[in-house]
C-alpha cells in the first residue's frame, strides 16, 4: 500500500470509528462463568486454520494505518507493537474485540472487516513474518524505578509471562518484553480499573493493589526487555566521504 493510501486511511480511522455501529458488549471478567482463555468460539476455529501469510498481507493493509506497515505500533502508546507477538494472542484479541469481550471502539470497525476465522488466521500468519523493530517506546530509564519494576515482575509476573517477558502462546499469555512503555502502562491501568474486560482475572487481582508508582515501575522494566524473535536488520550506514 502506498503512502498516499496510508495517509487517507489514517484520516478516516476516527471517522469510521464514529460512524460504525457500536460493538456488542458481552460479560467479561465480571461475568459469571467467564473463562478468559477458553478455547472456544471464533478464536478456536481460527487457531485450527492454517494461516496464509500472502492473503494475510493484503488483509493487514488496513491495520497498517495504525499499527504501521512493519507492525511497530506507535511509541506514544496509542497502538501496540504487533511484530513479535504470538499468533494465538493476536487471534484471541481480534476475536474478543469482534465478539464484544474487549472494548476498543477504534479497532472494532476494522476488526469487523475480517470476514471469518480463516482471515483472522491469515492476518496473524502475516504478522508472524514481520521482523521485530530494534527500537520501541521506553520509559525514563530511571535505575531505581527499573529495580523496583524488576522485583515486582520477578515476584508476581514471570510465572505467567516468563523470565524474559516472552509469554506463552499455548496459554494466550502475550509477549510483553519490548512493548511500548506507554502502551503497557495504559493497559495495566485499565486492567487495574476493571476496564480491560477480557483480562485474566488472576492478573486483575495482582494489579488491583498496585500504586501508580508500581505500575510505572513495572512498565519501565517490561519495556526495557528485548522481544524474542527475529530482529530487523539495522539500516546500513552511508559510507564516509573521502576528504
Amino acid at each position: 500500500m502506498n503512502k498516499w493510501m496510508l495517509g487517507c486511511l489514517a484520516l478516516v480511522v476516527p471517522a469510521l470509528a464514529l460512524a460504525a455501529p457500536p460493538a456488542p458488549k458481552k460479560e467479561g471478567i465480571e461475568g459469571k462463568g467467564y473463562v478468559w482463555n477458553a478455547e472456544e468460539g471464533e478464536k478456536l476455529e481460527a487457531m485450527k486454520k492454517k494461516g496464509d501469510a500472502k492473503r494475510g498481507e493484503e488483509a493487514y493493509e488496513v491495520c497498517g494505518a495504525c499499527h504501521l506497515p512493519n507492525g511497530a505500533g506507535r511509541p506514544d502508546g496509542t497502538f501496540p507493537q504487533l511484530a513479535g507477538q504470538h499468533a494465538s494472542v493476536l487471534i484471541k484479541q481480534m476475536a474478543d474485540i469482534r465478539a464484544g469481550l474487549r472494548d476498543n471502539p477504534t479497532m472494532y470497525p476494522f476488526a469487523q472487516q475480517l470476514t471469518d476465522p480463516q482471515e483472522l488466521a491469515d492476518v496473524a500468519a502475516y504478522i508472524q513474518t514481520l521482523c521485530i523493530p530494534a527500537d520501541h517506546g521506553k520509559g525514563s530509564g530511571d535505575a531505581k524505578l527499573l529495580g523496583e519494576g524488576k522485583a515486582l515482575y520477578e515476584k508476581e509476573c514471570q510465572t505467567c509471562h516468563g523470565a524474559n517477558g516472552e509469554g506463552d502462546a499455548k496459554k494466550f499469555y502475550p509477549v510483553i518484553a519490548g512493548q511500548h512503555y506507554k502502551y503497557l502502562l495504559r493497559q495495566m491501568t485499565e486492567i487495574r480499573e476493571g476496564k480491560r474486560r477480557n483480562a485474566n482475572p488472576d492478573m486483575v487481582k495482582v494489579i488491583g493493589k498496585y500504586s501508580e508508582r508500581q505500575l510505572v515501575a513495572i512498565s519501565e522494566y517490561q519495556a526495557s526487555l528485548s522481544m524474542p524473535g527475529s530482529m530487523c536488520k539495522a539500516p546500513a550506514k552511508a559510507p564516509a566521504k573521502k576528504k
